[in-house]
C-alpha cells in the first residue's frame, strides 16, 4: 500500500505569512491525522512577483490596515529577479522592527528580529519555522537545482538568466526570452543557452512539473488555485480545498 503524500504549494507570502497559508497547513495536518503519511510544502520561491511578499497588519489602536514589504536592492531585482535571489538590504530588518510595535506584541517583534536570511525567500522561511508552522513538514523548494534537474520537461516555463548585472526570471515564449514590463510591454532578451537547472514552471505547468518529482497522493489547493489547476495533468491526485479562514489575506500573527 502506498503511504499518503499530502502536499500544498505556495510562494513566499509575506514575512508573517498570510492566513490562507496557515489554513493550508492546518488542512494538511487534519488530513494527516485521518490517513497518516507525510506532509510536503512545495515552496515556490522561483516566483518573481514582489507583491507576493506583502504583509498586511492592523494597527493595534485603530485597527486600520497597513501593508509592509521588503525593501529591494535595485529596480531590476524588484521587478524581475526570482524571490530566492531578491537580496535584503542590510538595514531593512532593523528599520522594519522599529515600525512593528504599532501592530504586534513584543514576543512577535523579538521573533522577527531573530529571523535570518540574505534573500526574501530564505527570510520568509525562517519566520514560518519560528512560528512553529513547519514542524514535521518537509519543505521542497522550486529553486533547488536537484529538484529542477529531476523534474519533467515542460513547454511553458521561465528561465533564470543574467541581465543588467542581476539574475532575472524571463518567460520563454516561441524560442525567445522576455521580461514583462507591465500591461502589454515586454523586453526581449538576447538569445541564451540554458539548462534544466535554470528552468521553473509557468502557472499552468506547475502542477505537472511538481508532481513529476513529488508524486503526491493528495493536494490541498487554495481558492485561487482552483481556477487554474489542470487536474487532468495529474489524475492520480486527490484534490482537496483548504479549510475556510476569515481575513485570509491578512498576516498570521499568532505566537507559537
Amino acid at each position: 500500500m502506498i503511504s499518503p503524500v499530502i502536499c500544498f504549494g505556495q510562494q513566499p507570502c509575506g514575512f508573517f505569512p498570510k492566513r490562507f497559508l496557515f489554513a493550508k497547513i492546518q488542512t494538511a495536518r487534519r488530513l494527516q491525522r485521518e490517513i497518516g503519511g507525510e506532509i510536503i510544502f512545495f515552496y515556490h520561491d522561483s516566483d518573481h512577483d514582489p507583491r507576493e511578499t506583502k504583509t498586511l497588519l492592523r494597527h493595534r489602536q485603530t485597527n486600520e490596515p497597513a501593508i509592509l514589504n521588503f525593501a529591494f536592492q535595485n529596480k531590476i531585482q524588484r521587478k524581475f529577479s526570482p524571490l530566492y535571489l531578491k537580496t535584503i538590504p542590510a538595514d531593512w530588518q532593523e528599520k522594519t522592527a522599529l515600525q512593528l510595535p504599532n501592530y504586534l506584541d513584543r514576543p512577535l517583534i523579538e521573533l522577527f528580529s531573530r529571523a535570518s536570511g540574505g534573500n526574501m525567500a530564505d527570510f520568509c522561511l525562517s519566520m514560518y519555522r519560528q512560528l512553529g508552522l513547519l514542524e514535521n513538514v518537509r519543505v521542497v523548494r522550486s529553486s533547488d537545482v536537484a529538484f529542477r534537474r529531476a523534474a519533467c520537461d515542460i513547454s511553458e516555463f521561465f528561465v533564470d538568466v543574467p541581465y543588467a548585472g542581476e539574475i532575472v526570471r524571463a518567460r520563454h515564449s516561441q524560442g525567445t526570452l522576455k521580461l514583462h514590463e507591465g500591461g502589454d510591454k515586454f523586453v526581449d532578451l538576447p538569445p541564451a543557452d540554458f539548462t534544466k537547472e535554470q528552468i521553473s514552471p509557468a502557472r499552468d505547468s506547475r502542477l505537472r512539473w511538481m508532481q513529476s518529482v513529488l508524486q503526491c497522493t493528495h493536494y490541498i489547493a487554495g481558492a485561487g488555485e482552483q481556477a487554474y489547476l489542470r487536474r487532468e495533468d495529474a489524475p492520480e491526485i486527490n484534490f482537496l480545498t483548504r479549510d475556510a479562514i476569515d481575513r485570509s489575506d491578512e498576516a498570521f500573527i499568532e505566537f507559537p
